[in-house]
């Protein structure tokens, strides 16, 4: 990100210079456009020979000698302007590297099933956009087959979606009380939110809403034991209604952010009924790539300056670990203390009597003689009391 903020740096300036030179360039050149009409006025005026020929050759003089001035500052200026623009190249360079083929297996999308897999997954995020016109013209074109049991959930989900973006909670409430029960199973509240956001959109509507709000405040009591609070306020609510709930104590309750947030809510819960991630899969791995990437590239040039091919194999391993941020956190990962690796199925993380954890191929070699010593504790154990464990 980094780079990208460099390079817009560069931009910015050159833009500026740009619109800098736009103005400059219309002051000076209509000051000379002005001079010249003067000096046409005068001559039209007084005549060629009522003129006197030494004032009009110092006239001329100076206005062609202003002109001359002012193109050699505009043709300065100019250049300037390449230069910055060149300096945008540069920049671009500098901060990104044309050539990444360097740390991508050449292998990596040979075989036609592993086409087949990205197209499937190009097209099921595009399934999660609502692009759909686009993800069937991809099937046409890729040949790639997708069942309509796989297409049907996005198309409902993508319509229920942009009813609540048009603040349309009928679509979402009549798929909440359909999977009413598969939602409690998850502990949803998206019901009740829903609920919740269709009386206070009753309540915006003023004093003439009132009794259809008093109706409708029934359709919380599946829900008082969970949001008993909440209910409170909301009903607390009606004592102002006549006064405008923008003019209470209350008024937060006609936050518009509220819109967002059930959009968000609603994805989040409809995924997981879906067995589905709340993110699109390509979405996360093209983030994921563009923190790796800078990364990978250093470590990449550091292994050919050095001459250590054999240390990346391109197979499905990295030179080194690199962190994504706590937001590609998906399961709990344990590395090895002393071998400095990630455990793995065939490598388990195991638990000495002492209470240390380390790796099984840690556990092989640390033991001697049917002995193991713990290497963070003076404890010496036998190595078949050791536990696996699991996160």
């Amino acid at each position: 990100m980094e780079q990208c903020l460099c390079v817009e740096r560069e931009l910015e300036k050159v833009l500026h210079r740009f619109v800098t030179y736009g103005h400059q360039s219309e002051e000076r050149l209509d000051e000379l456009l002005r001079s010249v009409c003067d000096i046409r006025a005068q001559l039209v005026a007084f005549g060629v020979q009522d003129a006197d020929l030494s004032v009009l050759s110092q006239t001329m003089a100076q206005c062609c000698k202003n002109i001359k001035e002012t193109v050699q500052m505009l043709a300065s200026r100019h250049k300037d302007i390449h230069g910055s623009v060149s300096k945008v190249g540069k920049a671009i360079d500098r901060n990104f590297d044309a050539e990444i083929s360097a740390v991508v297996a050449e292998t990596v999308w040979d075989t036609p099933e592993r086409q087949k897999y990205l197209s499937e997954t190009i097209v099921e995020h595009l399934y999660r956009q609502g692009m759909l016109s686009v993800a069937e013209d991809l099937c046409q074109e890729s040949g790639v087959v997708i069942d309509m049991s796989m297409k049907q959930p996005f198309l409902e989900l993508n319509r229920i979606l942009e009813a609540l973006r048009m603040q349309d909670l009928r679509p979402a409430l009549e798929w909440a009380v359909t999977n009413r029960q598969r939602l409690l199973d998850l502990n949803s509240s998206l019901e009740f939110k829903l609920h919740r956001l269709y009386f206070i959109s009753l309540l915006s509507g003023g004093i003439g809403n009132q009794m259809q709000a008093l109706q409708y405040a029934r359709h919380f009591q599946p829900f008082a034991s969970q949001h008993q609070r909440d209910i409170q306020i909301l009903m607390g609510s009606l004592v102002y209604l006549r006064h405008g709930i923008e003019n209470s104590p209350y008024r937060s309750l006609l936050e518009t952010n509220q819109w967002a947030e059930i959009c968000n809510i609603f994805t989040r819960d409809a995924c997981a009924l879906l067995g589905l991630s709340v993110e699109s899969p390509l979405s996360v791995s093209f983030a994921s790539g563009c923190m790796a990437l800078p990364v990978l590239m250093n470590i990449k040039q550091v292994i050919e300056q050095r001459q250590c091919s054999g240390v990346w194999t391109h197979k499905d391993e990295l030179p080194i670990e690199i962190d994504l941020g706590k937001k590609c956190w998906y399961h709990s990962v344990f590395a090895c203390p002393i071998l400095r690796q990630q455990t793995s199925e065939s490598n388990p993380p195991m638990k000495l009597i002492c209470g240390h954890v380390i790796s099984r191929d840690a556990l092989n070699k640390l033991t001697n003689a049917g002995k193991l010593k713990c290497p963070y504790c003076p404890m010496e154990q036998n190595p078949s009391h050791a536990k696996q464990i699991y996160f």
